[in-house]
């Protein structure tokens, strides 16, 4: 049985949710999400509270239970809260700076990177992080693999982009002959 999908979502009372048929909609302050369900899970919507019940007593059916409700756990928690990354940019002379709706990126190589920001999402710079905001948990998750794919730290000096909770295994290097 999925641990996830037996737990009631509280809807706080700054988001309006409404089920239309398989499609449940969330109206928070300034946005609109919808999650499609394609009628694979029980819908219940009571006052503030949110559940989920199964459709068919197979592995797949349960596995769809616990999807569906921490989906639409992450858009209720993306419309209240929002959702943080953040990335550490190590080495000597690499830089990040944000201009206008393009992060510039300086990683070492003979041109700069500029990544185009997407609409909905907030990138700031400082000093050595790059600190991504939104409310779309998997938009800013791909972001930073995205970002962090231009330059990943490397084994032996750590020097490349990482995420700030990331350890890098360090390797020793060469030694000389004696």
């Amino acid at each position: 049985m999925s641990r996830v999908g037996k737990k009631p979502i509280s809807i706080p009372n700054t988001i309006q949710v409404s089920v239309e048929g398989s499609k449940i909609v969330f109206k928070g302050a300034k946005l609109t999400k919808e999650l499609e369900t394609y009628g694979r899970v029980g819908i219940t919507h009571k006052e503030n509270e949110l559940a989920f019940s199964l459709n068919g007593e197979n592995a797949q059916a349960r596995a769809y239970w616990g999807t569906y409700r921490a989906l639409a756990n992450n858009i209720v928690v993306g419309l209240t809260e929002g959702f943080t990354k953040q990335l550490e940019i190590n080495g000597v002379g690499y830089k990040a700076a944000v201009k206008g709706k393009v992060l510039e990126l300086a990683l070492g190589f003979s041109h700069p990177i500029n990544y185009d920001i997407p609409e909905g999402v907030e990138i700031s710079v400082d000093k050595n992080l790059v600190i991504i905001k939104g409310s779309d948990k998997q938009q800013i998750g791909q972001i930073a693999a995205e970002i962090r794919e231009f330059r990943p730290p490397e084994p032996y000096k750590g020097k490349g982009v990482k995420y700030i909770d990331e350890r890098i295994i360090r390797k020793a290097g060469k030694t000389s002959k004696k």
